[in-house]
């Protein structure tokens, strides 16, 4: 089995490849995984669940990190036993690049099955290995870089101090504006001679005048 990918993982080349030798982080990313442990600086055991075509079986393998450059590649041999249903070995290359603020990460596996697994066809193995990659480098991604949730609502402007000192002016003048109103409603005005009609309809005016030039203030204060 042969099996070659290249990735864009959005996230910093150092914290991918401090996630790749994170232990917790492969257990948690890795599809059918029940646990990897660190046993020596370059060497980790892993146990794990797998299921291709009809065979399913419990593995517990070995993996080996050798031609480390730090942050950079390194090449891993690995082999695992499931019992009755077969046992796995290969070798495996793995290698990152900065590509603007992401990472490309491009891997190479060649591998051998024997056993049950080496009963089942190449292309269902192949299928489920390609399958496999891309369950762990999906789940992979969204650790790193997982989705920013959405805003509820917009936030809401903080209120400066002119507003502060406007506001109560502006309560008041509502508060006036209602009275007055409820004042015209209760005592509805009687009749008045067309001197008196001429000076109200003056007085109205300049207090239209009035209202229009304080709300023009008001409205540049806030």
């Amino acid at each position: 089995m042969e099996l070659t990918g290249d990735v864009l993982i959005n996230a910093a080349r150092a914290r991918v490849w401090a996630a790749l030798n994170d232990p917790a982080v492969l257990t948690a990313c890795i599809p059918g995984c029940e646990a990897v442990e660190q046993v020596g600086p370059l060497e980790k055991t892993a146990r794990m669940m797998v299921k291709v075509g009809p065979v399913r079986a419990k593995f517990s393998g070995r993996i080996l990190m050798t031609d480390v450059v730090e942050a950079e590649s390194c090449a891993m041999t690995f082999e695992g036993s499931g019992g009755a249903a077969g046992m796995a070995r290969g070798r495996s290359q793995v290698e990152l690049s900065d590509e603007g603020e992401s990472t490309r990460l491009h891997y190479t596996v060649q591998a051998s099955v024997a056993g049950k697994l080496g009963l089942v066809g190449g292309r269902m193995i192949d299928g489920a290995a390609k399958q496999m990659a891309d369950q762990f480098f999906n789940a992979f991604q969204l650790h790193l870089a997982p989705p920013q949730p959405e805003a509820d609502q917009l936030p809401t402007a903080p209120e400066t101090p002119e507003a502060a000192q406007v506001s109560p002016v502006l309560a008041q003048t509502r508060s006036a504006d209602l009275t007055g109103a409820q004042a015209t409603v209760a005592h509805p005005p009687t009749s008045k001679s067309p001197d008196d009609t001429e000076w109200l309809r003056v007085k109205w005016f300049a207090l239209g005048v009035l209202a229009t030039a304080v709300g023009v203030w008001l409205g540049a204060q806030l």
